[in-house]
């Protein structure tokens, strides 16, 4: 029970596993933001904005999969106007981490892919048509990025958990 809000039931406590992985999900994330953070003392003044917006939006998002394992992620805090103290949907939190999650999937699936067979020619990223083509990183480069390959099962399986204790608070006691 809220103690707030005695009629409020909160969620079924969360796996011990799920509570790792939501962790799990910002150090997975820290070292490519990390680094690019880095490259802002190196690089021109068009990709430093660039770079802090992708660092700052990575981060915020892994730190949001700790929602789904603390009651903080169930009810919207206090201090926000007009929406205060009121609780978050839970049907439209494991839609977004689901689907969010598999994104992520499939974008690692499509680099490793694209590296495999191929299917874009043009390059390693090139962002528009006019953009040059880029060189595979080595190892340098990906030993930052190899951890967010764990990102999006990790936010999927959180997310699964998160739905069994949202159904295990709505069903009905037998």
């Amino acid at each position: 029970m809220n103690p707030a809000d005695p009629g409020r039931t909160w969620a079924a406590a969360p796996s011990p596993w799920a509570v790792w992985a939501a962790y799990a999900v910002p150090v997975c994330v820290l070292p490519s933001a990390a680094w690019r953070l880095s490259l802002v003392f190196t690089d021109d003044a068009a990709t430093t904005w660039y770079m802090i917006f992708l660092s700052v939006l990575s981060m915020g998002l892994a730190l949001s999969t700790l929602g789904l394992v603390h009651r903080w992620g169930q009810q919207v805090p206090r201090w926000v106007p007009l929406l205060g103290g009121r609780p978050i949907p839970a049907r439209p939190v494991v839609l977004v981490a689901l689907i969010g999650g598999s994104l992520l999937v499939a974008i690692c699936a499509y680099f490793f892919l694209n590296s495999r067979f191929h299917f874009v020619e043009r390059g390693w990223v090139g962002i528009g048509q006019d953009g040059p083509a880029l060189p595979a990183p080595g190892w340098d480069v990906l030993r930052y990025y190899a951890p967010l390959v764990a990102w999006g099962p990790l936010v999927v399986a959180v997310a699964a958990d998160y739905r069994r204790r949202v159904a295990l608070v709505r069903s009905p006691a037998p």
